[in-house]
């Protein structure tokens, strides 16, 4: 396993980390049987949310007694005070741990992170919870480039995760920036939310890019892990052949798959277009059917109340059908 260190937080981490999200269909047993797994394959960094249903206690369940031989990552989408620090304690309790190594601020859009920055914010809980000693560091998710870059110029910032993958490769120079800045890089989605089904030749694509400092796919079983970290320890060159599978990939996704820049916004009703397709996409490819029809409910307008204007395919710079797209995920949601 190659190791290296995550940014200016100082931490030495496996390239390769633990995604967190699958793991909510197993049963505590599994779980232990699964983060063994992980532990032996010498993945030492793990990822989850407090969005993520029990994923951070069975995580938690299944690392006592071995805590200090993992990095935990978790993150909350609260955005005031009172509401983060809430959070932080209970991540705190379901982890069974008396630190977490990086906590985030989960998926901000730009208004947001104003306002976790701003008097009353998020930011306070996180600086006070990290002055105490119950976070080593912060950092911010992103689906956003706005948020990407605004992150970027926040002082308490150590890490950014961003999708990046085959068909999602728009953060490039963002990337790159963030090096320069010693902000460490996650890349998360590189399956693209399962679109991609070469697990091996998507995590040989991201192993390839030095502004990348880990990688964290979502992990369902002892096999998965073994594939991913096999693919991660193999740093030879991409062949030909390598090559030529991911461009098959591109062409096959680049007609018809979001990518989440939210260029399609605003909508004409105020459907959240690529959250749609995001749960949608956890819907028919996770298996997380509950999951993912809590945060599709959630939604204050859904695929369904889509009037057809076509405003959003017009600045679509991917010119996906989203009309149509819109109407698949009424239809499997049923709204």
């Amino acid at each position: 396993m190659e190791y290296v260190t995550l940014g200016k937080t100082g931490l030495r981490v496996s390239r390769v980390g633990f995604g967190g999200i699958p793991i909510q269909r197993v049963d505590a047993a599994a779980a232990r049987e699964l983060l063994d797994a992980v532990r032996a394959a010498g993945i030492n960094y793990i990822d989850t949310a407090r969005g993520y249903t029990v994923s951070e206690e069975l995580i938690g369940q299944a690392i006592e007694g071995c805590r200090k031989d993992f990095v935990l990552a978790t993150k909350s989408m609260s955005r005031d005070r009172d509401s983060m620090a809430r959070d932080i304690g209970i991540s705190l309790g379901n982890l069974r741990t008396d630190y977490i190594d990086l906590y985030q601020v989960h998926n901000p859009s730009p208004e947001q992170l104003e306002q976790v920055c701003a008097p009353g914010g998020a930011l306070e809980a996180l600086l006070e919870a990290k002055e105490a000693g119950k976070i080593g560091h912060l950092g911010v998710t992103a689906h956003s480039l706005e948020v990407f870059e605004q992150a970027m110029d926040l002082p308490w910032v150590e890490t950014i995760m961003f999708p990046y993958n085959i068909v999602e490769n728009q953060a490039n120079e963002l990337m790159a920036r963030a090096r320069e800045k010693d902000i460490a890089f996650i890349a998360m989605k590189p399956l693209a939310g399962s679109a991609i089904e070469d697990a091996s030749l998507a995590l040989r694509f991201i192993g390839a890019s030095p502004n990348v400092t880990v990688v964290i796919p979502g992990m369902y079983s002892p096999a998965e892990v073994a594939q991913n970290a096999a693919a991660m320890a193999d740093r030879s060159p991409l062949s030909r052949e390598e090559l030529e599978g991911m461009e098959r990939v591109r062409r096959e996704l680049g007609t018809n798959f979001c990518r989440r820049c939210n260029y399609c916004a605003p909508c004409t009703v105020g459907i959240s277009i690529p959250n749609a397709f995001l749960f949608h996409g956890y819907l028919s490819r996770y298996g997380l059917a509950d999951w993912a029809r809590d945060r599709y409910g959630a939604l204050s307008a859904k695929a369904g109340d889509c009037v057809e204007c076509g405003a959003c395919e017009e600045r679509c710079p991917y010119h996906l059908p989203i009309r149509e797209m819109l109407k698949k995920v009424a239809a499997d949601f049923g709204a």
